[in-house]
This record gives structure tokens, C-alpha cells and sequence, in this order.
């Protein structure tokens, strides 16, 4: 089966061809730059930079990889979470293609497509397993228990640790976003230099919250700057930060695939291409078996958005032209893959 996936959830412009497994092509234009004056993603601008590259993209890819449009079996295209101007553009743009070529289309849960984006590197991954969810505006932990059946066992009650990243790294007069640069100087200072607190870190819930951590590092940088230090110990500070996130993030899904009696636990979102967090996962590698997903599919990518759009398709599913955008879709109690 050959599927066509389509992402403009948030800043990542990107459409991609994927047969069974196999990635064809994924090509993806990242916004950051646009934005990063801004300090943020500015919806309408993302939209329309969407409206911009997403024809462009298209023909790039029919022309690299000599696909013609009537060999697909089905378009696959991000519903939500997300913006719904940028949402609404790649439906559209979708819908468009589905009409004039006489296709089905599915629309895809975002959060369900980074889940997916590990069967691009993983075929043998089977259910049960715990998925790790960590991106810009989630912090998740899921259970998925067979194909299909993906159920929420626990979340950020406030930032997600994408958020807190962007404003840590804000404090720290860091660049955007925050994550890759919180990551970046982190390698340069010691994590144990400061010691900032791990909240709900042994709470019974696999919930998480990362505000006061935020709120942890702002006092401790007023205090540096009170003693009358010269020049804030940036490097030391992030890594901390970095550190105490990670410490809860880990412990949390481990205890969650204990608790769950799997041994399985799956990586997903921006902020699995972490690289200290890609590092700790040693520490518990001997108990827990971890599949990570390549840098390529972290961030934003059609690729996983296909990949999750051909379980449906061979459902036999098609939303079809009625298909609509829905921005705050993760506001559920379960996820089923395309609900």
C-alpha cells in the first residue's frame, strides 16, 4: 500500500510518499526561522507560509521520486491537534487532491502519527508497549495495548516539557526553540550543579508538571544575580534544568511499564531527539527493552502521518470531503488511532 501524507499541524510544512513501512520520500520545510524573531510560532504566519510551500512540496515530490498520483492507494492527512489556520490549509490542500484524483482520505490524529512514526524504523515493533510522548505542547504517557487501542495513563497537568524547554531557555536568554539550544549548551555544564526539584516525580499517577521547575530555575537565577555573580552560569544551569526533567520523564514511564507489566516503552515527538535523554535510557536498558525513532521523525514529518493514515486505510475508512479539521483534538480521556 502506498499512502500520501500530509502535516501543517503547527511550523513544519511536509508531505511524503510511504509504502508499507518504507519510506519513498518525506520532504519537510521547517518555519524556525521565520518564527524565531518572534520568540514562538505566530499562527496566521505559519498558515500562510503552509499556502506558500505545500503546491511547491508537492510537485518536488512527484518529481523526485517519479511516483505517479494514480499509483496511491489513499491520502493521509493530520486532522489535529494543532492551529487550525495551518490545519486547515493541508486539509484542504487534501481534500483537493482527493476530489481531483478520485481518492480515499483519512485524517490522522498528530499525536497518534508520532506513535507511528516508529514503525518507519521499527517493523517488528508489535503492541503491548508504553509510548513516551514528548513534543512542543505534550507531554504524554500511553498504553497501547493492541493495534489500534491506543489509551491515556497520563499527561502534563500543566507545560508540557517542550514548553518548558522554550521558557527555560527564554530566562537564559537562549535562542528558539528552546529544546535544541537548552540541549546544545547542556553538554558544555554540569547537571548537578544546581539541584532543582522533580515534581510529582514519585506521585502513584504517571502524571506530570513542569511549571514549578520553570518557576525553580527563574528564583534561582534572580538569586545568582542578587549575590552579584559577573556572569550567570548558563551551561551548569541548563544542564540542571535539563537533568531534573529528564529524571521525571524517566522514572514516570518506567514506572508506568512496570506497573503495566510491559517491557516495551516507545519514544515519540520533538523532544525524543534529546540527546541526554537518548543517553540516560542506557541506565535502564537492561530491564526495559526502548525504541527510539531516528532524528528525521521526532519533529513534525508527514512520513508518520502516512504511516498512521494506512491503518485506517486498510480499515476500509474514508472521511472523505466532510472531513474537518480539529484543533483541540487531544481533548479526550483515549486516543484510537484517527479518532
Amino acid at each position: 500500500m502506498i499512502v500520501l501524507g500530509i502535516e501543517t499541524s503547527c511550523d513544519e510544512t511536509s508531505i511524503a510518499l510511504v509504502e508499507d513501512n518504507k519510506v519513498i520520500a518525506n520532504l519537510v520545510y521547517s518555519q524556525i526561522l521565520t518564527h524565531k524573531k518572534f520568540g514562538g510560532v505566530v499562527p496566521e504566519i505559519a498558515a500562510r507560509e503552509h499556502l506558500k510551500k505545500l503546491p511547491a512540496l508537492f510537485n518536488q515530490l512527484l518529481s523526485e521520486t517519479q511516483v505517479d498520483i494514480s499509483q496511491i492507494d489513499g491520502i493521509a492527512v493530520t486532522k489535529g491537534p494543532g492551529l487550525i489556520g495551518a490545519l486547515l490549509v493541508g486539509v484542504s490542500f487534501a481534500k483537493g487532491l482527493a476530489l481531483r484524483y478520485n481518492k480515499k482520505l483519512v485524517g490522522v490524529n498528530h499525536i497518534v502519527g508520532h506513535v507511528y512514526a516508529n514503525y518507519l524504523a521499527y517493523s517488528e515493533l508489535k503492541p503491548p508497549y508504553i509510548v513516551l510522548m514528548v513534543s512542543g505542547g505534550h507531554t504524554l504517557i500511553l498504553k497501547v495495548e493492541r493495534e489500534g487501542n491506543i489509551r491515556l495513563i497520563g499527561r502534563s497537568v500543566d507545560d508540557a516539557v517542550g514548553e518548558a524547554f522554550d521558557k527555560i531557555a527564554r530566562l537564559l536568554n537562549l535562542g528558539y526553540p528552546g529544546g535544541p539550544e537548552i540541549d546544545r549548551v547542556a553538554k558544555l555544564g554540569n547537571p548537578k550543579a544546581f539541584h532543582f526539584p522533580r515534581p510529582k516525580m514519585y506521585d502513584a499517577d504517571y502524571d506530570f508538571s513542569f511549571s514549578g521547575l520553570k518557576t525553580a530555575v527563574l528564583y534561582e537565577i534572580e538569586k545568582l544575580k542578587k549575590s552579584g555573580i559577573s556572569e550567570l552560569p548558563t551551561n551548569d544551569l541548563a544542564a540542571s534544568a535539563q537533568e531534573a526533567m529528564i529524571d521525571v520523564l524517566l522514572y514516570k514511564v518506567t514506572k508506568a511499564a512496570k506497573d503495566n507489566n510491559v517491557d516495551k516503552i516507545v519514544l515519540a515527538g520533538g523532544v525524543a531527539a534529546n540527546s541526554r535523554l537518548r543517553e540516560k535510557l542506557n541506565e535502564f536498558a537492561s530491564e526495559i527493552e526502548f525504541y527510539i525513532p531516528p532524528l528525521e521523525f521526532c519533529s513534525d514529518n508527514a512520513a508518520m502521518i502516512a504511516r498512521a493514515g494506512m491503518e485506517l486505510l486498510k480499515k476500509g475508512i474514508d472521511d472523505g470531503l466532510m472531513l474537518e479539521p480539529v484543533p483541540n483534538l487531544f481533548e479526550m480521556n483515549e486516543i484510537i488511532v484517527g479518532s
